[in-house]
């Protein structure tokens, strides 16, 4: 079976096997932090597979999560900010695909570690580079979200350091991103389909990877709770810092 299932998702055996553990533990802190499920794929898994094929299969598996997680997110979230910010990263994603189909491979999984890696490092140093009105800062936000979605499909980092910035209680974070990376897949659909990304393998991988990201929301949601409220941001921003600087010494190694 896993000769078949390998055969359809044109990876080598060793290479779903791989994909698949960090698939579940991509869902995993998915479901305890509310976003990280690209990140961590991208950090782990660009390797093999370039930024063009892995940000589809990320989008579909984001999609499978996003729906697991609808309600929850609807119940703790700001709405408002959740949509604006969507609306306003639908806006760069265009441009951010634009730069991943046009620029050499090897560069593009390079720029798309070094994005996780450092957007996760000012995360962990609190630094804020926001403007202080959040007029301008919401749709800044959310503009510069999109634009990293299409080049490195981690978008959700972005939306990350503006929550991170703002007094919300982990919870109502959680919650917004949650309703955020859900309305940013009904609008980056369209924009992916248009480039003629999200279609046959990608389709394929997302469909044979989506029940493994589902165990690990479940299970990760279920980790989560009012007692970590102080602790969960930091637990999952150290594993993006693992699974990017070991993306990064692969890359240059290999």
């Amino acid at each position: 079976m896993l000769q078949d299932l390998s055969v359809w998702a044109g990876l080598p055996p060793t290479q779903l096997i791989i994909c698949a553990v960090m698939v579940f533990i991509a869902g995993l802190v998915r479901g305890f932090a509310g976003f990280g499920l690209s990140a961590v794929l991208m950090a782990s898994i660009v390797v093999f597979i370039p930024p063009i094929e892995l940000i589809p299969v990320c989008f579909l598996l984001e999609a499978a999560a996003s729906l697991a997680m609808f309600r929850g997110g609807l119940r703790d979230a700001d709405v408002g900010t959740a949509v604006t910010l969507a609306i306003c990263s639908a806006v760069g994603v265009p441009l951010g695909l634009a730069l991943t189909t046009s620029i050499d491979v090897d560069l593009s999984k390079l720029i798309a570690l070094l994005i996780v890696l450092s957007l996760t490092v000012l995360q962990l140093m609190k630094i804020n580079l926001l403007p202080a009105s959040q007029k301008v800062a919401l749709p800044v936000t959310g503009f510069a979200a999109g634009i990293v979605s299409g080049l490195a499909a981690v978008g959700g980092m972005v939306i990350a350091l503006y929550v991170l910035a703002s007094p919300k209680k982990a919870r109502e974070m959680r919650g917004s991103l949650v309703l955020y990376l859900f309305f940013g897949m009904l609008t980056s659909s369209v924009t992916l389909y248009l480039y003629g990304v999200l279609q046959g393998e990608a389709l394929v991988r997302g469909a044979i990877l989506s029940p493994l990201v589902l165990a690990g929301v479940f299970a990760g949601s279920k980790l989560f709770s009012r007692s970590l409220d102080q602790t969960y941001r930091r637990v999952c921003l150290y594993l993006l810092v693992v699974f990017a600087s070991a993306g990064l010494v692969r890359l240059v190694a290999f």
